[in-house]
């Protein structure tokens, strides 16, 4: 799909807030509010915009749980079986692909230590991981 510069600038506008209506986005880009509207149904029938979510800041994300980072290293084309699998289970938040020794980082959201050992068993066993190296989150210094 094309994306021209409006398409490009309303896509930023919702990152920063996916809330905002769309009478405020079309003020924002100088179109109206239908113009909006059409862009946002093209560009999620297209698959640019694949949904929106909530953001919580780190004060409630952490609240009452355990983060961390995962580092996974896949064995040879074995990343779209992982990933996919990886999506399914409750306690990953994000997934990033990076380069260099890893291939995934990981994103990780536990109740508990315990949970947190279970999803790390869990992900490990997962056919095509072949090595995992995981941080536990202690605090955020800037959101």
């Amino acid at each position: 799909m094309d994306l021209d510069d409006t398409d490009r600038r309303l896509i930023a506008l919702l990152r920063a807030d996916a809330r905002r209506p769309a009478s405020s986005l079309a003020a924002a880009l100088g179109v109206s509010r239908g113009t909006v509207q059409n862009r946002i149904a093209r560009l999620l029938r297209g698959g640019v915009i694949q949904g929106f979510t909530l953001r919580l800041g780190p004060e409630a994300e952490s609240a009452g749980g355990i983060r961390a980072i995962t580092a996974i290293e896949i064995r040879g084309r074995s990343t779209a079986g992982v990933l996919r699998a990886l999506r399914g289970f409750p306690e990953v938040r994000t997934l990033h692909m990076t380069n260099g020794r890893w291939d995934v980082i990981a994103e990780l959201g536990a109740e508990s230590l315990e949970s947190l050992d279970q999803a790390l068993n869990r992900i490990r066993m997962l056919e095509g991981v072949t090595n995992t190296e995981t941080s536990i989150l202690l605090s955020t210094q800037k959101g």
